[in-house]
């Protein structure tokens, strides 16, 4: 399997290659050259898999499918060391919760940050502490958080061998609790960076960093953001792992609800899907920052400029440049990069958007895509999140509430599975206002608002960050 940039640069690279690259040099993230496609047969045995030996057998034989320059052997060891009830709290790993006849939530939380990002960055820890031993190298992570990517990155890495990591966050805008789970840390390899802006200051810092090649080179970047491919691959086990337990047989559909900022989650969904997963709607759910939901119902990509993008109550989707975006256009456009790279890199860059409503390939995202969307507000999430506990003795986080809400609006007569974002913990402020009560807390996390915080801060300045990365980095 070779790997190709959505802006054209089709140099053959390998997955260990661009496992430790993140973007392509010429600005364009990267996506295999093509989809596997799964048949009848091979669900079926897939299905088998899942269900005689576990997640980390389901998501060994999904991650070889794209990885061939790790040796079966090892590439299963990792899988087998990631996915443990140990970590995960349960042998399901991500086991289905009903919610009514048909809908059902699929519980992603329970990792060592209780948020779904930990389902592919603990494969990351893991698969990058391999590869740099086999190379003998170091490698300074550099990423950008709006909540959950950081505490995720940083518990998987630290104490990694070989490993460093500068995380970017926008200053006051997580949660207590999210600061708290970062900020807390005190090993020496990792580094809290806190940024005078919004999470699109800090995506825009790493994106130009991972633009500077000499500099990328020199002190060895690279990212864990969901602009790395790794980390989005691991994504799309779990989209496997719901459609089994939501069905028994390989020709029932199903669709999922997707709670979406940067657009990863939900475009691990869309590579299942053209893998031959049975889905038949994708559906994105926003906040008030709903720059997706408004490009799925007019065709019209619009970014929005820091001082317009909101601060909300489901605040790890508080994007408004969703990076990941890219990809799915990349597919749209029949896998053009010329045409990618002038959307993205000249008019999305010369004039905040770009518009395809009148372009005929527009409406595949519906159609052959199958993509839809929808939005939520703070009193839709404050409603959504009292009825899920009243009638189903079920808390829901605020992020997961938006889902919920939008999956409700885009029920149909299969199945619809709503991905968990987080435990409900994280924000509790929100849940309290809801319910009348906080949330139940984890006992390892009791106290974690006080313990002393390890933190910088930042304007939102490449250079700035770029000295920090020199002076604790290695090359």
């Amino acid at each position: 399997m070779r790997y190709l940039s959505t802006r054209g640069d089709a140099t053959p690279r390998q997955f260990c290659d661009i496992l430790l690259e993140g973007l392509a040099p010429d600005g364009g993230l990267y996506l295999p050259e093509r989809y596997p496609r799964i048949d009848a047969a091979e669900l079926a045995r897939l299905r088998a898999v899942h269900a005689s030996e576990g997640y980390a057998a389901l998501a060994f034989e999904i991650l070889s499918l794209y990885i061939d320059d790790i040796p079966a052997a090892d590439l299963k060891a990792i899988c087998d060391k990631t996915y443990t009830a140990e970590v995960f709290g349960a042998r399901a790993i991500v086991p289905l919760k009903p919610l009514g006849d048909g809908f059902y939530l699929e519980s992603l939380s329970n990792g060592p940050t209780l948020a779904f990002k930990d389902m592919a960055m603990q494969l990351l820890g893991h698969l990058f502490e391999y590869e740099l031993a086999r190379r003998g190298q170091q490698l300074n992570i550099l990423g950008a958080t709006s909540g959950d990517t950081g505490s995720a990155a940083e518990y998987a890495m630290r104490g990694k061998q070989g490993i460093r990591v500068f995380m970017l966050s926008p200053h006051g805008r997580m949660s207590p609790f999210q600061q708290a789970q970062m900020f807390s840390l005190q090993d020496a390899n990792i580094h809290n960076i806190a940024i005078e802006g919004v999470f699109d200051d800090c995506q825009d810092i790493v994106k130009a960093v991972s633009n500077d090649l000499e500099f990328k080179a020199r002190h060895r970047i690279g990212t864990v953001n969901s602009i790395n491919w790794a980390r989005l691959l691991a994504q799309v086990v779990y989209y496997f792992a719901g459609y089994f337990q939501a069905t028994r047989g390989d020709a029932e559909q199903v669709s999922f609800t997707v709670p979406s900022g940067n657009f990863g989650n939900v475009c691990a969904g869309h590579v299942a899907r053209q893998m031959g997963l049975p889905i038949a709607r994708l559906v994105v759910a926003t906040n008030e920052n709903d720059v997706l939901d408004e490009f799925f119902r007019t065709g019209v990509y619009r970014v929005r400029a820091a001082a317009d993008t909101l601060e909300t109550s489901s605040p790890s989707m508080d994007i408004s440049k969703a990076s990941n975006f890219e990809r799915f256009i990349f597919d749209l456009l029949g896998r053009d990069g010329a045409a990618t790279r002038e959307l993205f890199g000249t008019q999305l860059a010369s004039r905040g958007y770009f518009d395809l409503s009148g372009d005929a390939r527009f409406a595949q995202a519906a159609g052959r895509f199958g993509f839809q969307s929808g939005r939520s507000t703070h009193a839709d999430r404050l409603a959504t999140i009292r009825d899920v506990h009243e009638r189903h003795g079920v808390t829901i986080d605020t992020h997961t509430a938006d889902g919920v809400k939008v999956a409700r609006e885009h029920r149909g007569r299969v199945p619809m599975i709503v991905l968990e974002t987080a435990l409900p913990i994280k924000f509790a402020e929100t849940i309290t206002e809801a319910l009348g009560h906080p949330p139940e807390r984890p006992a390892r996390f009791d106290g974690i608002e006080d313990l002393p915080k390890r933190v910088t801060v930042l304007s939102a300045d490449v250079e700035q960050v770029k000295a920090l990365i020199v002076r604790y980095g290695k090359n």
